[in-house]
Parts: structure tokens; sequence; C-alpha cells
């Protein structure tokens, strides 16, 4: 598993260096290194070098940096979902948060709302709407026995629908006619508005939440089983649930507050590293955001290039590629979640 880990982040190293480099406007691989070396070490750079050094160190390495930790976060996420409802069809917009953060974001593009914050109001407004979403799903979700997983899916997939419904509203009386458009663009994923701002909290927050997964993995590895094998086994399934609720709820809240809901990689990556290494939580906390992150560098590389000036949502190109290929792998191996 080391050497697993080692040579994925080897992978993932030079796929950032290629997405730096590639684009519409290709900055040669030597020039590339050059500029991250003299803008992480406060070296000199030409004057007429100025145009590639802005390319390479305020547009683009930001927004390869984002993919990853997108890709990483949501992965690790999906992982945590899966083994919280004991659904293999969970993922980590099944709790209604990706609906409720595009109502906040429909709400700053048709409206002009938190105007104030300027380029950060789509964001906050994002967040906002995936923490108060949250909030109504587990208020709604939560009974006498705490947190059930059907009960917490069910709920979340119904409030998902009222939150679409509340962003078509707000759509249709927008004023401007692009509303539409610019909402549709953000929900299927985009890092076009990516910037060294929006890296550290994305960042942090992934960062702590595979810490915190890869801590609790056994516990994860008995929850799979059901609460009464859990209670048996001496855990707190309900407790446990409650926290993996808490931590999906902000850790996905953030991601999507900077890159939209980018679908398929929450869904897929944790089944795709089952295939690979089996049903241990703490091997597939290990490889799933390494390959996801992976995977999102260059899903977002083709999303710039291939219809260059324009971008694809990322979205639609993670489930032309997923989608095909999941299937293939699941047909091919028998696989059925955690098991054969």
């Amino acid at each position: 598993m080391p050497w697993a880990v080692a040579g994925l982040s080897v992978v993932l190293a030079g796929s950032a260096i290629a997405g730096i480099s590639l684009g519409p406007a290709t900055v040669p691989l030597p020039e590339v290194l050059r500029y991250l070396g003299a803008a992480l070490t406060g070296g000199t750079i030409g004057a007429e070098e100025v145009t590639g050094y802005s390319i390479v160190w305020q547009v683009r390495t930001p927004r390869v940096l984002l993919a990853a930790v997108v890709g990483a976060g949501l992965s690790a996420i999906g992982v945590a979902v899966q083994a919280m409802v004991r659904n293999a069809l969970a993922d980590p917009f099944v709790l209604g948060v990706s609906s409720g953060a595009s109502v906040g974001a429909s709400a700053v593009v048709s409206f002009g709302l938190f105007a104030g914050l300027g380029i950060y109001a789509l964001s906050a407004a994002a967040f906002l709407g995936a923490l108060l979403a949250s909030a109504l799903v587990y208020l709604a979700a939560r009974g006498g026995a705490g947190l059930t997983p059907l009960r917490l899916v069910l709920i979340g997939v119904a409030m998902a629908y009222g939150f679409q419904a509340l962003m078509s509203v707000i759509v249709f009386f927008a004023p401007f006619g692009e509303a539409a458009r610019s909402v549709l663009f953000w929900l299927l994923g985009s890092l076009g508005g990516a910037a060294w701002g929006s890296l550290p909290i994305a960042a942090a927050a992934v960062a702590g939440a595979i810490a915190l997964l890869l801590r609790h993995s056994r516990s994860l590895d008995v929850l799979a089983m059901g609460d009464e094998t859990a209670a048996s086994l001496g855990l707190d399934a309900a407790a446990l649930r409650r926290g993996l609720f808490l931590l999906t709820a902000v850790v996905t809240g953030a991601l999507v507050a900077v890159s939209g809901a980018v679908g398929f990689v929450g869904l897929v990556m944790p089944h795709l590293v089952r295939i690979l290494v089996g049903a241990d939580h703490r091997r597939v906390l290990s490889l799933a955001p390494l390959i996801g992150a992976i995977f999102l560098v260059w899903v977002d590389l083709a999303s710039r290039t291939l219809f260059a000036p324009r971008e694809l949502p990322l979205g639609v190109i993670t489930a032309l590629i997923g989608v095909p290929v999941f299937v293939f792998l699941l047909r091919r191996r028998g696989y059925l979640f955690g098991g054969r």
C-alpha cells in the first residue's frame, strides 16, 4: 500500500505539471518549472516573460491545484457517505447539499445578492445554502432512533427535489436573460473562477476530512456492516453517523462553493478503488483521494482545451468518461459494494 500511495502521488504531481503546461496557449515544460521556481523562491523573470508567468502562476496553478483538491475531497466524502447510509448509490450530493447550494448560487446570479462580497459572493451564498440544506435534512430525518440510513437517504432526495424546484422559480423570475445559462453551467461544475483566494479553505477542509476518516477507518468498516453488528462490537452507530453527516455537510458545502456540483466523482471513485484493493476503508481512503485528484485534474484540462476558447462543464466530461468505464468494470469483475 505505501508503494501505491507513493506511485499515485508521483502521478498526481506529473498530472499537475501537465495541467499547468497544457492549454489553449501551451507553455513549454522548462518554462513552467522555471516560473514555478521563481514564484516559490522569490526569483526574478524578464519583462518579456510576464505574460507566460501570469498564465502559469496566476491562472493555471490555482486552477489545477483546486481541481486536485476537489477531486480528492469528493472521493473521500463519497467513501464516508456510502458507509454512513450503507447505499452503493450514495454520493456527496445525495443528502441535498448541492441542491441547497444551487439555491444560494442562483439567488446571486439572478438577483445579485451578497454583492458586497465581490468575487466571493457566489461561493459564500452557495456555502450558506449548502449548510442550510444540510440542517433542514438533519432536522427532518432525525427521529427516536437517530439518523437511520433509509430515512436519511429518502429525506435527502426529497429535499433535493424541493430545492431544485425553488432554484427553478428563482431563475424563472430572474431579471437577467443569462441567469439560466449561468446557473446551469455552475450546477454542472466549473473551475473557471478558480483563484488563490478560494484554495486555502477548500484544501484545509479536505485535508482535515481525510485525516479524520483515516483515523476512524475501522469504525467505518464496522458501520458498513449494519447498526446491529456495530452495537454488538461496542460502536455507537448513531453518534458516528451524526459526526459523518456533519463532516459531509461542511466539506461538500466548501467544495460545491468553489467548483459547483461536479457529479460522478464521489459516486464512482470509491467503487473503483474497492474493485482494486477491497472494501477495507483504510486502504480505500488512502487511494481514493489520490485517484480522484488525478482524474479531475485531467478532466479540467479536457474541459478547457477540447473546445477552446469555450469551456465544457466538468460534469459533462466526468459522466461521458466515467459511466461507460464504471459499467464495464462492474460487469467484468462482478463487483457488489465491498464484495463480489
